[in-house]
């Protein structure tokens, strides 16, 4: 599918994609340049539907302060690694 950019820099999502997403008014969309350059665009909130699971899983063990930590950590180093390597293809 095919989208113009407007001279504001705007696009309008095609009614086919943001029906099958569940992308209404209000949704945030994370765009993510990949090392190949292509882009990716996500949506980060689905409405309601998106809270689903969010609260606690009974049947799930919790997790200590350290494994929290620890998952943290790597998500930063992660998003960090994810920063230079855009920072480096814009170069």
């Amino acid at each position: 599918m095919l989208a113009t950019v407007t001279d504001k820099g705007q696009v309008t999502v095609p009614k086919e994609i943001r029906d099958r997403l569940g992308i209404v008014p209000g949704v945030k969309l994370d765009f993510q340049i990949e090392p190949d350059g292509t882009l990716r665009v996500r949506p980060l909130a689905r409405g309601a539907a998106g809270l689903y699971g969010l609260l606690h899983d009974t049947r799930r063990a919790n997790a200590s302060i350290e494994e929290m930590n620890e998952a943290i950590g790597r998500h930063l180093a992660d998003d960090d690694a994810r920063i230079l390597r855009t920072a480096k293809a814009k170069r």
